[in-house]
């Protein structure tokens, strides 16, 4: 899997979770995860979670780290277990970094209060991940804990290379891992 760091800003809005985004915008083909950082700011027309939207929540942050991965030839119920073991990563790097982390499905929470959002969706040909990290918890519509404002982690940057190079060491290790089996 295909891993790269955005360096200039993007707001993420929603409509980036979408089919060859990251082939298009920065000709990386295949399976893949990148990061950035920016403002998010996902009105309830560009929600993927019905949930979200029955109960009328959109999703703001003044500055969020966005992770999104596009990953083919996986159905949505892997997909999730794919967005899952990338939530578990990313509390794993925060706990090695000192801080108690607390994982609801694919919620992550500090000291109580929410820190992370993410959502797993099926394309026509892929299955698409974002989830996104507070830097700060001002101006959240919720109490949330930021990366920098709670935690005070200043290396937003090289956290985000090290989540994703784990995950995508994960990803394909378990790929090799299945093709190392004699089937019985």
């Amino acid at each position: 899997m295909k891993t790269h760091l955005i360096e200039k800003e993007i707001k993420y809005e929603g409509w980036q979770l979408s089919p060859h985004w990251v082939y298009k915008n920065f000709n990386i083909q295949g399976d893949s995860i990148v990061a950035f950082i920016g403002e998010c700011d996902v009105k309830l027309s560009e929600m993927v979670d019905i949930e979200d939207v029955i109960n009328n929540e959109p999703i703001y942050s003044k500055l969020m780290l966005s992770f999104i991965s596009e990953q083919f030839n996986v159905g949505l119920i892997e997909g999730v277990f794919r967005q899952r073991l990338l939530m578990c990563i990313i509390k794993e790097a925060l706990e090695k970094r000192g801080f108690n982390i607390t994982r609801n499905g694919d919620d992550l929470f500090f000291d109580g209060k929410k820190l992370s959002v993410s959502i797993a969706t099926k394309s026509v040909n892929s299955i698409l991940i974002h989830t996104g990290l507070n830097i700060y918890s001002e101006g959240a519509p919720i109490s949330v804990s930021g990366l920098s404002s709670e935690l005070g982690i200043s290396d937003i940057k090289k956290f985000a290379q090290e989540v994703m190079k784990k995950y995508s060491e994960e990803i394909d290790d378990i790929i090799m891992a299945s093709t190392k089996v004699r089937g019985v």
